[in-house]
C-alpha cells in the first residue's frame, strides 16, 4: 500500500500566539524531522500543509499578509510533493489534497504536525472517514497547554495522551516514528 506523510501547520504563525511555549519544541522538532528524513529516504511523498485564514492583515499571524505562513524555524528543509493552504481544521477540506491523494494512489496517510488535538486529529478522523488508512505519529505532533471548560489546566502531554486514546484503533493506528517508518517499508 502506498503511503504519504502529511506535515500539518508546522509554521511560524504559532510563535506569535499567546499560548506558544517553546520548551517542548526541540523534542517535537527532533521527531518531526526524523519522520520527514525517513520518508524522503524511502521515497515516500511528503505533503506540506499550511494554515492561512482571514482577516488577511499583518496583525493576524495566520494570514499571508503577516509573512508568518511559512515553515517553522528548526523544521528541516524539504521539497514537498505538494503544498496546500487550508482555512479549516481538516487538511482535506477545500485544499484539493483528497483529490491529489487519490490521483497518486495513496492508501495510507501518516499524520504529523501542529496542533495534536486540532488540525492533526481532525485530519486523521476525516481521512479515516474517507477510507484512508491512517497512521498518527503522536511524538511527531505538537500542542500547547490549555484550560478545560472548568478552568483546569490540561497539559500538552495530557492532550497528546487523550488524542492517542480516542484515535487508536478507531480512526488511526497510533505509532512512533520508528513504527510508522516500519509500516510504510513493509507495505
Amino acid at each position: 500500500m502506498k503511503s504519504c506523510l502529511i506535515v500539518i501547520d508546522v509554521q511560524e504563525s504559532f510563535r506569535h500566539r499567546p499560548y506558544f511555549d517553546a520548551a517542548a519544541l526541540p523534542r517535537y522538532l527532533q521527531a518531526q524531522n526524523a519522520l520527514i528524513a525517513a520518508a524522503l529516504a524511502d521515497r515516500i511523498p511528503v505533503v506540506r500543509v499550511l494554515h492561512a485564514d482571514e482577516p488577511d492583515t499583518p496583525d493576524n499571524p495566520f494570514s499571508h499578509a503577516s509573512g508568518l505562513v511559512r515553515p517553522l524555524e528548526g523544521l528541516m528543509a524539504f521539497d514537498a510533493a505538494l503544498t496546500v493552504h487550508k482555512a479549516r481544521h481538516s487538511a482535506l477540506v477545500g485544499t484539493g489534497l483528497d483529490v491529489w491523494l487519490v490521483q497518486q494512489g495513496i492508501g495510507r496517510v501518516v499524520i504529523s504536525g501542529i496542533r495534536t488535538e486540532q488540525c492533526c486529529e481532525t485530519t486523521a478522523r476525516h481521512a479515516s472517514d474517507l477510507g484512508w488508512e491512517v497512521d498518527f505519529v503522536t511524538e511527531a505532533t505538537h500542542t500547547f497547554d490549555m484550560p478545560d471548560t472548568e478552568g483546569r489546566l490540561l497539559t500538552a502531554e495530557q492532550i497528546r495522551h487523550r488524542t492517542a486514546a480516542v484515535l487508536d484503533g478507531r480512526f488511526a493506528q497510533v505509532c512512533s516514528v520508528a513504527e510508522a517508518t516500519a509500516r510504510w517499508q513493509a507495505a
